[in-house]
C-alpha cells in the first residue's frame, strides 16, 4: 500500500535544469574550462560533486572545486532562480497527496539553503515539511544515499513509497534504495533515457490525473 513520496526538485518539481547546466559553463568558463553545453547537460542531476570531475577533471573537495561550487551558486542565484517556474501541477500534485495523508519527503543533492530557494521557486515550500539535503547523505545521486536518507525520514519501509524524478540518475539511486520511481519529462530526457522507471508522466500534472483516476477512483 502506498503511504508515502518521495520528490526530487530540480527538473520535478521546478524547471531548473537548464539553469544548472548554463550555471555550470559560465562558471567554469570563468576558471578558465571551456566545457560546451551540451556536455554538461547530461550530467544535470547528478550532484556538484560528481559532476566536477567528470566535466573538468576537478575534485570537488579541492580548494578550486568549493569555490567553483560556491561561485557556481552565486552565479545560478543571481541570474537564473528568480526567473525559475514550477513544472506543471508540481503544486496541485504535492498539495493532493499532503491533503490526502500521505507522507511526503523531499530528496535532494542540493544543500540546505539551496534546497530552501528551490522549493519556494517550484511553489511548494509552504507544502513539505520533511527533507533530506547533501547533509544527510555521504555520495549524492546516483549513489542512493540521499533516497535511503529519505527513506529514513519517511518512517516507512522502501516498499511502502515511490520516488519521483526525471533523470537516470534518479532511478539509480531510488532503485538502489529499493524504491520504485515513477518519472516525470520535465527535466529535458526523453522516454527512451528512462529505463528503469515504473511509469513515466509528461509532467506532474498528468500524473495527478493518474492517482486521481487509479486511487481515489475519480
Amino acid at each position: 500500500m502506498l503511504r508515502g513520496v518521495i520528490f526530487d526538485v530540480d527538473g520535478t518539481l521546478v524547471a531548473s535544469n537548464d539553469a544548472h547546466a548554463r550555471s555550470w559553463v559560465e562558471v567554469l568558463s570563468e576558471a578558465g574550462y571551456e566545457v560546451p553545453l551540451d556536455v554538461i547537460w547530461p550530467m544535470i542531476g547528478m550532484g556538484g560533486d560528481k559532476l566536477m570531475p567528470a566535466a573538468a577533471g576537478i575534485e570537488s573537495d579541492s580548494p578550486e572545486g568549493k569555490n567553483l561550487a560556491k561561485r557556481r551558486w552565486e552565479i545560478f542565484e543571481r541570474r537564473y532562480l528568480p526567473r525559475l517556474e514550477p513544472t506543471p501541477g508540481a503544486r496541485a500534485l504535492v498539495k493532493r497527496l499532503v491533503d490526502d495523508g500521505l507522507r511526503v519527503v523531499v530528496a535532494s543533492s542540493a544543500n540546505g539553503n539551496e534546497l530552501g530557494a528551490l522549493l519556494e521557486a517550484a511553489g511548494v515550500a509552504d507544502l513539505v515539511d520533511m527533507v533530506t539535503s547533501s547533509s544527510d547523505a555521504e555520495d549524492s545521486k546516483p549513489d542512493p544515499d540521499i533516497v535511503l536518507a529519505a527513506v529514513r525520514k519517511s518512517g516507512l519501509e522502501p516498499d511502502e513509497l515511490i520516488m519521483v524524478g526525471d533523470t537516470p540518475y534518479d532511478i539509480q539511486a531510488a532503485t538502489g534504495a529499493g524504491v520504485p520511481l515513477v518519472a516525470v519529462l520535465t527535466g529535458g530526457w526523453r522516454i527512451e533515457e528512462l529505463p528503469g522507471a515504473v511509469a513515466i508522466y509528461d509532467d506532474p500534472a498528468e500524473m495527478l490525473e493518474w492517482f486521481q483516476a487509479s486511487m481515489w477512483g475519480e
